[in-house]
């Protein structure tokens, strides 16, 4: 018994020294693909930004980085995919507001995974806070004069969105949840037709980012009234913040980070930090995210994991309160 005992225990030092050896001789990536999951269609923020990261990344790990798309239910289909991966360091994947803090309480369905359980936090990509706009041919100019107009206003002002639980939608409803103002959601397939019926005068206002509206803006045919960040951004800096505004304590921004399913060993996740943030440093790269309207953090994986749940609990208050439900 004493021997067996002894050579179970010599065995088990040997894989436990060979696992410890791995990962110091720098056995992650092996040249095997990584594939960076985007829970949304081509196009869009999400996979614009993982595409501009994707190929320095790769440079960085010495081995392919694929795009592979898998949209459906703002962001669940693919995060439920990727989070049914192994635990291996060749699945990343690109989660935003909606797919890991707001999802779970909109959805009255099981998402197939859970948005803080089901993975580990890698890093954060960049934040962007959302413009609220009204068409510049109208009256309004300032934050006071949309409350008042819509209360004034039978069911209150028309909102557009690029659809229901997206980030500008729950930017509406945590402006009428701290003034206690109506507002009507009018919910689109995207923001490109919310913006045309805006600019048309088909609805009143719209959140979203600089990205977005900003064009518009810039044309002249869609006026700014306010920030949803707690700073005034660059671009617009003449531009109140929400918080400015009269909505003491109002802040909101969208998202962007990257994730990889739980249990991914803690020296892969701290490799790909490192080097993301290394990639997120690069001037080109600096200079695209801003002209996104996009600013990069520095959050390190237990930062983001503290923020994400706070996230998750501001958006579940919110969503309770408005009585939103998707299917």
């Amino acid at each position: 018994m004493q021997r067996r005992t002894a050579l179970q225990a010599l065995a088990a030092s040997l894989v436990a020294g060979t696992g410890t050896s791995a990962f110091a001789q720098g056995a992650w990536p092996t040249g095997k693909a990584i594939t960076y999951v985007v829970p949304f269609p081509p196009g869009g923020n999400t996979d614009t930004l993982a595409r501009l990261i994707a190929q320095p990344l790769s440079n960085a790990l010495a081995t392919p980085v694929v795009i592979d798309n898998k949209g459906g239910a703002g962001g669940s289909v693919g995060s439920a995919i990727a989070s049914r991966a192994p635990a291996d360091g060749y699945t990343i994947l690109g989660g935003t507001i909606s797919s890991h803090s707001i999802n779970g309480s909109l959805y009255s369905t099981p998402l197939g995974y859970d948005m803080v359980k089901s993975f580990s936090p890698v890093a954060m990509l960049g934040v962007s806070p959302l413009l609220l706009v009204v068409p510049a041919s109208g009256p309004l100019r300032t934050l006071d004069d949309v409350l008042k107009a819509s209360r004034a206003k039978n069911g209150g002002l028309t909102s557009g969105s690029p659809g229901i639980g997206t980030s500008p939608h729950m930017a509406l409803e945590l402006l009428a949840s701290q003034s206690g103002v109506k507002f009507t959601h009018a919910p689109y397939k995207g923001s490109g037709p919310a913006v045309q019926d805006l600019v048309g005068g088909q609805i009143d206002m719209m959140f979203d980012t600089s990205l977005v509206v900003g064009p518009h803006i810039q044309s002249g045919r869609l006026r700014p009234i306010a920030i949803t960040g707690s700073q005034r951004v660059p671009g617009f800096p003449d531009v109140p913040t929400i918080s400015e505004s009269g909505q003491k304590g109002f802040d909101m921004v969208s998202w962007q980070a990257m994730f990889v399913p739980a249990g991914t060993p803690q020296p892969i996740i701290d490799r790909l930090h490192a080097e993301v943030m290394k990639v997120l440093a690069l001037p080109e790269i600096q200079t695209r995210l801003k002209g996104f309207g996009m600013e990069p953090s520095s959050m390190t994986p237990a930062q983001l994991a503290a923020y994400q749940k706070v996230e998750v609990d501001k958006w579940a208050k919110v969503i309770k309160q408005a009585g939103i439900k998707a299917e």
